[in-house]
């Protein structure tokens, strides 16, 4: 769940306020490449030290630590602090994982077109046989039939009668 900004700005110093509200969406999107690093770079640094302030007062308030505290001072917001710090991380992680993915993007679709443009184009196979310079009989392909159409089907019907017979033996 999103923390709203006037309890960022409750929680959170004045230039740590000013940070995270580069975090936020219009101001992400203007951020240069070396500015959103840098700015990440910082923000990660504020938010372990958040974390490390939290749980040195955990362990004074169980009375874990050296020195222990009193109840009153046990909660001074460092934990809701570093959660308001993460989710501005995790914006910055979520928008240079944006860019790095429109960056790939671009790379392989110039990879794919100089590919594309690299290959000659395929040569095809011919269409067979044309006329070529002039008309030129071509020869007929299909063998000649050897009797006439009726002695075939004569012979294939005696071969059919044939087998019948000694079939019925």
């Amino acid at each position: 769940m999103t923390t709203p900004k006037r309890v960022e700005r409750r929680l959170l110093s004045d230039d740590e306020f000013e940070l995270v509200a580069q975090t936020h969406h219009p101001a992400l999107g203007m951020l240069e490449e070396p500015d959103l690093s840098r700015l990440t770079k910082l923000i990660r640094e504020r938010r372990d030290r958040a974390k490390d302030i939290a749980n040195r007062q955990r362990r004074e308030v169980r009375g874990k630590a050296r020195t222990s505290t009193t109840f009153a001072a046990k909660d001074l917001g460092n934990r809701r602090k570093a959660g308001v710090l993460s989710e501005a991380l995790s914006r910055l992680n979520k928008e240079n994982a944006r860019r790095n993915a429109r960056a790939r993007l671009s790379e392989n679709a110039q990879k794919a077109l100089e590919l594309k443009r690299g290959v000659s184009s395929k040569s095809r196979p011919t269409s067979g046989r044309t006329a070529g310079k002039g008309m030129k009989p071509s020869e007929n392909k299909k063998p000649e039939r050897i009797g006439s159409e009726m002695q075939a089907g004569r012979i294939s019907q005696a071969g059919k009668k044939a087998q019948a017979k000694r079939d019925n033996k």
